[in-house]
């Protein structure tokens, strides 16, 4: 099951002495920095977790996998997480 931002705010309220609507408030906010900041172009970086950060994919060839007909893919941006080594090592059941 994946953790959702309602399962967060649940956790958050559980070991906190704030209202549940108090730590959905909290846990939108982070969120809404963190967009913010990619949106600019700014790398998130969270030590200990891991690193966000925007990429520009250049235009490429592809092709329509029903047509067969070849065209052209706009640039865009995307967002790459690079997980820090202290993640990888709870992962990886290195502590």
């Amino acid at each position: 099951m994946a953790l959702t931002k309602a399962e967060i705010v649940k956790n958050l309220h559980s070991i906190s002495s704030h209202s549940r609507e108090r730590c959905a408030e909290l846990v939108e906010s982070v969120f809404d920095i963190m967009k913010g900041e990619l949106a600019e172009g700014e790398p998130v970086l969270i030590s200990g977790f891991g690193k966000w950060s925007i990429r520009n994919k250049n235009p490429r060839r592809g092709r329509d996998p029903q047509t067969g007909e070849e065209l052209v893919l706009d640039g865009r941006r995307v967002i790459t997480f690079k997980c820090a080594r202290k993640l990888k090592d709870v992962l990886n059941g290195e502590s």
